[in-house]
């Protein structure tokens, strides 16, 4: 048990670099207009102040708490960037809804055990609700499933 939640204050602190470097980015290349006539660059600005206050209010508490040890796991960010790599490379030759799966299969590898029942209702679930929010609800011309062979 560490003297402070340094887990806490290097994700905080992350939280406020992006925040503080999207706001300075939108800010210096974008309109920011008025509050009446607001321009394309209030609303990122607006959100990145926003991300760098919750990482201030994330910060905060963790410095008076006591937090755990810390540990690394290199294949945690491995496995979700492997699943995100394979979405991008599913999506265009099978559709949607394999992507979708295939994106969660692989990202549920970055957990220490992995549960089939859970991993399946979990896929199930998403692939529904695509289905519905994309085909059905907004009517997008998108493959939902191809069979490319």
């Amino acid at each position: 048990m560490l003297t402070r939640d340094y887990r806490d204050i290097v994700g905080g602190g992350l939280l406020i670099f992006g925040g503080l470097l999207f706001s300075w980015y939108a800010a210096t290349h974008y309109d920011m207009g008025t509050l009446r006539r607001m321009g394309p660059g209030m609303f990122p600005v607006a959100l990145g102040i926003t991300l760098a206050l919750f990482g201030v209010a994330m910060v905060i508490p963790a410095l008076f708490k006591p937090g755990p040890k810390i540990t690394v796991r290199i294949w945690t960010p491995l496995f979700i960037m492997l699943g995100v790599g394979a979405f991008a490379l599913m999506i265009r030759p099978f559709g949607l809804l394999p992507a979708i799966v295939g994106v969660t299969v692989l990202s549920s590898f970055a957990e220490l055990r992995v549960r089939p029942v859970s991993l399946f209702l979990l896929c199930a679930v998403l692939c529904i609700m695509s289905w519905l929010i994309f085909s059905v609800g907004l009517g997008l011309p998108m493959a939902m499933y191809r069979w490319p062979f």
